[in-house]
């Protein structure tokens, strides 16, 4: 792992829109916690790597070294396409709302897959 692992997690962070305490949940870490790794003074192990690669779909030869493309390549399956389709048809106000629609059901998930990790 080199030294700018921790520019390219802030560079990850950015890219995806999310603000320290959005992403720090996405990853079960304090908002706090983030802060230093972007700041230098927290330290970046295998855990919060594995954490970050599962929940974004980062490439781990970027993660730790920069090499090669930020995401994993997904293909796109039917479902994706047909919601690709659809949503360009809408006009960009209902594009939103249906993207701030996403961003809360995918917080809910987390809510309720951490829910099921603590029982």
């Amino acid at each position: 792992m080199d030294k700018f692992v921790y520019q390219r997690i802030k560079k990850l962070r950015e890219q995806l829109g999310l603000n320290q305490r959005d992403f720090s949940q996405l990853i079960s870490l304090s908002p706090g916690y983030i802060g230093g790794i972007e700041a230098q003074c927290r330290k970046v192990n295998d855990r919060i790597i594995k954490l970050i690669i599962s929940e974004f779909g980062v490439k781990e030869e970027w993660l730790r070294y920069g090499k090669g493309t930020m995401f994993i390549e997904k293909r796109a399956n039917e479902k994706s396409i047909r919601i690709l389709s659809l949503f360009n048809d809408l006009p960009p106000h209902l594009q939103d709302v249906i993207l701030g629609t996403i961003e809360l059901l995918r917080k809910a998930n987390n809510i309720d897959r951490k829910l099921k990790k603590s029982q």
